[in-house]
C-alpha cells in the first residue's frame, strides 16, 4: 500500500516561513513528478509547484519567487519551502505523486493534506 506523508503545516504571521515535507511509502518502483496543490475554504484545489523526476519544477504565478520546491536525494520525498507567507496562503496543503507499482501500474496518488494558516 502506497502512502503520502505529509508535515510541517501550521500557524505563522504574515512574512514568515514555512517548510512542508511528504515522504511517499510502500511498495514504489518509481515515482514521475511530485507536486504540492491546496484547497482553501470555498475555493477549487489548486496547483502550488511541481518538480519532475528530473528537478524541472514549474509554480502557480502567485507564489513565484516566494516559494520553492525540491526532492530528497531518494527521490521519495518533496519539500516545499514557504517564504513570505500572506494571510491569501491559507489553505490545506495536499501532496500528490505519479508513483509506478510496477512495470504497468501507475496512478496518483494523495496525501490526507496538512492545514497552513497564516494569520497575524
Amino acid at each position: 500500500q502506497v502512502q503520502l506523508v505529509e508535515s510541517g503545516g501550521g500557524l505563522v504571521q504574515p512574512g514568515e516561513s514555512l517548510r512542508l515535507s511528504c515522504a511517499a511509502s510502500g511498495i514504489i518502483f518509481s515515482i514521475d513528478a511530485m507536486g504540492w496543490y491546496r484547497q482553501a475554504p470555498g475555493k477549487q484545489r489548486e496547483l502550488v509547484a511541481t518538480i519532475t523526476s528530473g528537478g524541472t519544477t514549474n509554480f502557480a504565478d502567485s507564489v513565484k519567487g516566494r516559494f520553492t520546491i525540491s526532492r530528497g536525494n531518494a527521490k521519495n520525498t518533496v519539500y516545499l519551502q514557504m517564504n513570505s507567507l500572506k494571510p491569501e496562503d491559507t489553505a490545506v496543503y495536499l501532496c500528490n505523486a505519479g508513483i509506478w507499482t510496477g512495470v504497468l501500474n501507475r496512478r496518483e496518488y494523495w496525501g490526507q493534506g496538512t492545514q497552513v494558516t497564516v494569520s497575524s
